[in-house]
């Protein structure tokens, strides 16, 4: 699965980033450990000094009293226990739990320790100090200790906040990394719509613009590639355009020698049928000729060329008025459906061929005493075209074909193939669509061509 060039580099500022925050993240965490331990270990060791201080001689006998001081200092909502021991020499109890343990060996000075008490870790100190009353000295031992509940809490006091600070910096560097993406990625998306959104026949170069200099190297191959493909399309156009109208002068000549060989008296019954065959043939030739120009021009025009103002329901009376005798030969009922004027910008002549290639095929492919009905009417920023038969129609799965070249169909009527392609490449250049459907009953077809109106 491809990803988006966003996520990919959102990713890429990411990952460093969130490598930062856990790094640290992991050194905050060891900071509040030491700090919370420092300050764990000087409570235990003021309250060592504070219980040593009261251990006196009395009557020649070493005697302690435990002060509450010393040990309220560690009262705490984290419900910790506190322990102590006082040790005359290395096995003298003075006082306290006898089940704390020493550090061994004692070291000079105050010893802090881990140990543990009825399976509980303990945070422990050791503090010395030396008594003397008549000549006699007394090494006594305060051993001081207290359960971690409080120094865990201590902990997390100091580190979370932290965590979540780098956390909420992580969230915010996303987001103006991921705004930053969208604007500076901003001219590839225009880039990628202004190529995707162009009709295949719009080959013109790629606006430049504002570009970062990173994409105007793709624009320039791109621009390069439209240039080879418009010389490649317009020689192709101009080809077929010249060769068309090449055959159109030996085709009028042919026609003419054919017209003036028929009254032949002479001839017998196998040449002037020849001569009939040879003059339908020359016929479709001619016809294909014209339909090939007028499909080269289709595709080179736009309404971009000198667009003039149209009156599509003045088109379509010149258009049945020029049909309506090919109509009557086949006993077709030709009406209209014309409702005020319906502007279109475009080309008058490539309009005329539209709906004269829309009509002339409703009559050719609907059924002797058929009916054809051509309409047009505005419908809000459009013009509506309709020619409506009430012949065979198109069966579903031929009407994605029918707009193709030389695509006809299982049909025996005449014809090139070549009308419903010319209509739709005169409707695409002027800004309009085509669509096929079915008339009422799934009888017959309607194709409806929509033009943008003519704004003044």
């Amino acid at each position: 699965m491809m990803q988006s060039l966003r996520t990919r580099l959102l990713g890429w500022l990411l990952v460093p980033v969130g490598l930062f925050v856990i790094v640290t993240g992991s050194m905050a965490y060891d900071a509040a450990r030491e700090t919370a331990g420092l300050l764990q270990d000087n409570a235990l060791l003021a309250s060592a000094r504070i219980i040593a201080e009261e251990v006196d001689w009395e009557n020649g006998v070493l005697v302690a009293r435990i002060p509450p001081a010393a040990l309220e200092m560690f009262e705490s909502p984290d419900q910790d226990q506190v322990f102590y021991r006082i040790v005359k020499g290395r096995t003298g109890l003075l006082g306290g739990n006898p089940e704390l343990a020493l550090p061994a060996p004692t070291p000079p000075g105050p010893a802090f320790y881990d140990t543990t008490l009825d399976g509980r870790p303990i945070r422990a100190v050791a503090y010395e100090r030396e008594l003397y009353d008549s000549g006699a000295t007394e090494r006594v031992t305060v051993i001081v200790g207290k359960t971690q509940a409080s120094y865990r809490v201590m902990i997390g006091n100091l580190w979370r906040p932290q965590l979540v600070r780098q956390g909420l910096m992580l969230a915010l560097v996303a987001a103006l990394v991921l705004l930053g993406l969208t604007f500076e990625l901003g001219p590839l998306i225009r880039l990628k719509d202004d190529v995707a959104d162009r009709d295949a026949l719009q080959l013109v170069p790629v606006r430049i613009g504002r570009l970062p200099s990173e994409l105007r190297p793709v624009v320039d191959a791109i621009n390069q590639c439209v240039a080879r493909l418009k010389l490649h399309a317009t020689t192709q156009r101009k080809f077929i355009a010249d060769a068309a109208h090449q055959l159109r002068t030996p085709l009028a000549l042919l026609g003419a020698q054919i017209e003036c060989a028929r009254p032949c008296v002479h001839c017998g019954p196998l040449l002037t049928d020849a001569l009939a065959g040879i003059r339908r043939s020359s016929g479709k030739m001619t016809e294909m000729t014209n339909q090939l120009l007028l499909l080269a021009q289709a595709e080179s025009s736009s309404p971009a060329h000198t667009p003039v103002r149209v009156d599509m329901v003045t088109v379509v009376s010149c258009v049945l008025e020029e049909l309506v005798v090919a109509g009557q030969r086949r006993r077709i009922d030709l009406g209209a459906e014309l409702a005020g004027m319906a502007n279109v910008p475009g080309s008058a002549t490539l309009l005329m061929a539209l709906v004269t290639n829309l009509v002339d095929n409703a009559i050719r492919y609907t059924q002797e005493g058929g009916r054809v009905t051509a309409t047009c009417r505005e419908e809000g920023d459009e013009v509506v075209l309709q020619v409506i038969d009430n012949g065979p129609g198109i069966p579903t799965e031929a009407r994605a074909h029918v707009f193709e070249r030389f695509y006809r169909g299982a049909t025996g009527a005449d014809g090139t193939g070549l009308g419903l392609s010319i209509v739709r490449e005169i409707a695409h250049s002027h800004g309009g669509t085509v669509a096929l459907s079915p008339h009422s009953g799934h009888v017959g077809l309607v194709v409806t061509v929509r033009l943008p109106k003519w704004r003044d």
